[in-house]
């Protein structure tokens, strides 16, 4: 059996996002997926560009505040407390609109994890 508990404020964020990504996978010591936490504030998208993956699945769980994910077909909008899946092979870029009231805070999942799935986007 293992178990563990990951103090999130002691993740260091990325240094090369758009918004503060705390990449949990690696001090919980996961293999099978990858999780990162968000913080975005207005005006600031969470994934680096409008991107879509071959074979991983996303999830984005609404900690707290409202996402906004743009798709080729519409943009939906992700209240607290709602899950919001991407299947693979659909292109979606995440961000918080320029006039949102307050940041948002998301966990991300992905599965498996594969840096190399990742594709950019052009709509």
């Amino acid at each position: 059996m293992g178990y563990r508990v990951v103090d999130t404020d002691e993740v260091a964020p990325e240094t090369d996002r758009p918004c503060e990504c705390r990449r949990l996978s690696d001090p919980a010591g996961l293999s099978r997926m990858a999780i990162n936490l968000f913080r975005a504030d207005p005006g600031e998208q969470l994934p680096l560009a409008y991107h879509y993956h071959d074979e991983q699945e996303e999830a984005f769980y609404v900690v707290s505040g409202t996402l906004s994910v743009e798709t080729p077909e519409e943009t939906y909008v992700v209240d607290e407390g709602s899950l919001f899946v991407v299947d693979p092979g659909s292109p979606q870029r995440a961000y918080n609109p320029e006039d949102a009231d307050a940041a948002v805070e998301v966990v991300a999942v992905g599965a498996p994890p594969a840096d190399d799935d990742v594709h950019a986007y052009e709509p």
